[in-house]
């Protein structure tokens, strides 16, 4: 099989029945198959599946295993030559695939990609996910052009030209399996979000390219199984962040770097407060606790890592605090941005 188009779902049915029949439709080329991968949904979603796409092939896991490991048990189960991690609350357009595939096939360095990413309920605009492709800073927040914290820009066609960004939106990301093999894959003990930047992290110090093309355009709602101001997320975001840039910046002083942060987090916290967001303030110290629990196995995988990577410069990293410049400088337009 050339291409697996797999969509993990977890009491999804909704959207299955409202964004499914966009990927059926819309993914009839040859060598083409579409997986949906349960991760033990308790909602009637395979009864659904059963009914009215019998046809299509279903992974059912024993238990709910979050984003990373949930792909992570599915794929093991696949043999395509691309992987597609596609979220059940996406809609596709017609040749979504082909441009992806055809730019995969053209340079083996390439190991992920992803199209253009605007939002379901506003067509106009950039999806907050991923928008036109996703890019960090020097501290390890993540942001994407046509993204930047709260601001989304409105779609100009600014970014319609194929081009390196660091990370892939995890909403549709197309993967070469070879590689997604050869890294390890998603990290388990994400559960869910920025586990695809890791991912896009570790391929980047590999030596290998992580690609934007515009050529494909889908539509995201987002949010659908965590809302953005849900505190479970915002945990997951500082605690995730925090793991990434432990296991993947190789500045000279990681120590200080992680100082830096803590200050960083802590303005943010502040923040939450000052905005009687108590659940998410409560959130930042959690996460920080959590991360300082897990420090020593994650300075194990740092040196699995160090040893991996072939580079650890990268010219898609912004080499200043985006926080700053967003909120300081109102640098809140990629474009803006001084790389």
């Amino acid at each position: 099989m050339k291409v697996s188009v797999v969509i993990l779902n977890w009491n999804g049915k909704l959207f299955l029945e409202k964004f499914l029949p966009s990927v059926v439709q819309h993914s009839t080329i040859p060598d083409v198959e579409i997986v949906i991968a349960d991760n033990a949904s308790t909602d009637d979603s395979i009864q659904f599946l059963n009914i009215h796409y019998p046809t299509l092939k279903i992974i059912i896991l024993d238990r709910n295993y979050g984003f990373a490991e949930g792909y992570n048990k599915a794929l093991a189960q696949l043999q395509s030559e691309y992987f597609i991690l596609l979220n059940s609350d996406v809609e596709v357009t017609s040749n979504w695939i082909q441009p992806l595939v055809e730019l995969m096939d053209s340079d083996k360095k390439i190991a992920a990609c992803m199209p253009k990413l605007r939002m379901f309920d506003d067509k106009q605009y950039f999806e907050y996910a991923g928008a036109a492709g996703g890019f960090i800073d020097k501290y390890g927040y993540p942001f994407c052009r046509g993204r930047i914290f709260s601001t989304v820009e409105i779609d100009n066609g600014q970014y319609d030209s194929i081009s390196d960004i660091f990370w892939a939106t995890g909403a549709c990301m197309f993967v070469r399996a070879e590689y997604y093999k050869l890294s390890g894959g998603l990290d388990a003990d994400f559960f869910a979000h920025m586990e695809e930047i890791d991912l896009c992290w570790r391929f980047k110090g590999m030596g290998y390219r992580v690609v934007y093309n515009p050529e494909s355009i889908v539509y995201h709602v987002g949010g659908g199984t965590l809302p953005k101001e849900n505190p479970f997320k915002t945990y997951l975001n500082f605690r995730n962040n925090l793991y990434l840039l432990c296991k993947n910046s190789f500045q000279s002083n990681i120590v200080l770097l992680l100082l830096k942060r803590m200050l960083l987090d802590g303005i943010a916290a502040i923040k939450f407060l000052a905005s009687f967001e108590f659940g998410c303030f409560f959130s930042v110290f959690k996460a920080h606790m959590h991360f300082y629990i897990h420090f020593s196995s994650l300075m194990k995988k740092r040196k699995i890592n160090k040893k991996r990577f072939t580079q650890n410069q990268f010219k898609e990293v912004y080499n200043r605090s985006i926080v700053f410049s967003y909120f300081l400088r109102k640098k809140t337009n990629f474009n803006q941005l001084e790389f």
